[in-house]
């Protein structure tokens, strides 16, 4: 089994660590991702190209996709083949919209202020301030393209949503996530990067999903 972890806007492979220990402790590859984020012309097109070649000929592949990893996380399925898509915090997209169009048509009302309070509350003070200092510069180039989806692919997909999320919070992800995929979403503990937080309870979940027969 091949995980493959997609990060959310100017995230890094640093802010998976605690669950990739997890994963291959349990036995699994898994695959950080690392976007151009950073990069002034990338777009959703771009990031796709980046995950598959990330994953090469790796099978059997489950794809983990972080906050706005879940507009990547569908164009890499239309490519590969892809067993199971997981979005954790994920902001769904539909076909054509935009990231900042996104924002206003699900209706949030909250700050999309990067800070420790907003992003990293439940860690311990050190931590949140290193996994807030490991974040990068998002270009805006992928904001304010039209998503180039056709249609939400035809994997089996399940979808985390955290408690204590300062930014997108749960009533409201879970509202978004219900009116676009048509399921309710699972809910853990934690903030909006539970895989720094709560590594073993994701793990957990992943594993349930992986075992559920989603094929």
């Amino acid at each position: 089994m091949t995980y493959a972890l997609i990060p959310g806007a100017g995230c890094t492979p640093y802010h998976w660590r605690p669950l990739t220990g997890e994963l291959r402790r349990r036995g699994h590859q898994v695959i950080e991702v690392d976007l151009p984020c950073d990069h002034p012309t990338a777009g959703f097109s771009e990031y796709a190209d980046a995950v598959v070649d990330a994953i090469g000929d790796a099978s059997d592949v489950v794809l983990v996709a972080h906050s706005l990893g879940a507009m990547t996380a569908p164009l890499v399925c239309e490519r590969r083949d892809v067993r199971l898509l997981v979005l954790v915090a994920g902001m769904v997209p539909r076909p054509g919209e935009s990231a900042e169009q996104w924002w206003v048509n699900t209706g949030y009302q909250g700050s999309e202020e990067e800070t420790v309070d907003a992003f990293f509350h439940d860690l311990p003070p050190e931590r949140a301030r290193e996994a807030l200092g490991e974040l990068r510069p998002q270009s805006g180039a992928p904001m304010s393209t039209p998503h180039p989806l056709r249609a939400w692919p035809d994997v089996p997909t399940r979808a985390v949503i955290a408690r204590d999320d300062r930014l997108f919070p749960r009533d409201f992800l879970r509202r978004v996530t219900e009116q676009r995929l048509g399921f309710v979403p699972d809910e853990m503990s934690g903030g909006h990067f539970p895989m720094l937080g709560h590594p073993g309870e994701l793990a957990d979940l992943l594993e349930k999903y992986r075992l559920s027969g989603c094929d």
